[in-house]
């Protein structure tokens, strides 16, 4: 088993690495496949995206307009943390729960799409591409 340390921003200030294992990728510290991990990083972007729309959003001012927006990346912010948590202690559970965050990360693209300004849209497309990966993840 070899072990390759990592030093970027990715690694969210701590130390992580690498398993190979009979040429496979494995997750970091664990187990999962690298399908898994690549899953894991889409769900903490969406995270990430989801919450910096959120405080954009309030910051509006057809603010009123976005409440149905706003509760929407609420739970979107909420998933997908719970999904990369499920993912990450390699969970059985982990399909139903990216089956579930595959749904409200459509659903929070479809209302971010629905404001023109540029938080909202990008938001909608990290939204949707969390949500296929997500789908490919609880298949």
């Amino acid at each position: 088993m070899c072990y390759k340390k990592f030093n970027n921003l990715k690694d969210f200030g701590h130390n992580k690495f690498e398993k190979k294992e009979g040429g496979i990728l494995m997750g970091v510290l664990s187990s999962s496949p690298l399908n898994m991990d690549a899953c894991i990083e889409e769900c903490l972007k969406c995270m990430r995206a989801c919450e910096e729309c959120l405080t954009a959003c309030l910051q509006e001012p057809d603010v009123q307009a976005r409440v149905k927006c706003i509760q929407t990346l609420h739970d979107c912010v909420e998933i997908c943390s719970t999904a990369a948590h499920f993912m990450a202690g390699n969970s059985s559970h982990s399909a139903a729960v990216c089956s579930v965050c595959a749904t409200i990360c459509e659903e929070c693209a479809k209302h971010c799409e629905m404001f023109k300004d540029p938080h909202c849209q990008e938001c909608a497309n990290i939204c949707r591409s969390c949500a296929e990966m997500c789908r490919k993840m609880s298949a």
